[in-house]
């Protein structure tokens, strides 16, 4: 048992770390009049993650990860409260349609895992286009005071409804493909233990 957990946790330190290079080296910073918003493949590794090890654990590894990342950025340094809370809620909706839900670490059907998959990734990524400018906008405004967070929220919503779009496609495609590894090498019965 004590093992097992150990090996959980190594894979979130992993994806967590993982989630802060994709976040902070490939990124294209879209400055938005006196403030940033960016185009990213973050999600993307926490939707994988929840999609690999769950839920709780894949949505708190990329919250972590893109916090910290956040952290280091002078410009998005204020904002590390909600990339945690949205980043953790992104894994949390993704983790809970695709494993509690649709079950896809037991199934052998590669068409009902790649819907699945697909739809619970959609999922958690609509909620961050949703929720990730919403709160921003409520956060810059009554905790930051920026009264230019007008200006920011529709930036805020399409560079998230593009980021939602691009991690979609790369979490899911990088999945299923290794996926049939994961199976093979016995990932997912460890895990299970």
């Amino acid at each position: 048992m004590i093992q097992n957990n150990t090996y959980k946790l190594s894979l979130a330190a992993l994806f967590a770390a993982l989630s802060y290079v994709v976040f902070t080296f490939l990124q294209i910073k879209i400055p938005v009049g006196g403030d940033m918003t960016s185009i990213h493949l973050g999600n993307a590794v926490v939707v994988l993650a929840s999609l690999i090890i769950g839920g709780p654990l894949g949505g708190l590894a990329g919250a972590i990860g893109m916090s910290i990342g956040d952290f280091f950025d002078p410009v998005y340094a204020p904002l590390v409260p909600k990339t945690l809370i949205c980043k953790l809620c992104i894994g949390l909706i993704t983790g809970l349609i695709a494993h509690k839900i649709g079950k896809i670490t037991s199934s052998n059907d590669q068409q009902y895992v790649l819907r699945v998959s697909a739809i619970a990734a959609a999922a958690g990524l609509l909620f961050n286009v949703i929720a990730d400018p919403i709160i921003g906008y409520w956060y810059k405004i009554l905790i930051l005071g920026k009264p230019a967070a007008d200006l920011s929220l529709t930036i805020n919503f399409v560079s998230s409804g593009i980021n939602a779009v691009i991690s979609l496609i790369v979490s899911v495609v990088v999945y299923m493909a290794l996926r049939p590894a994961l199976k093979q090498s016995g990932f997912f019965l460890k895990l299970a233990n």
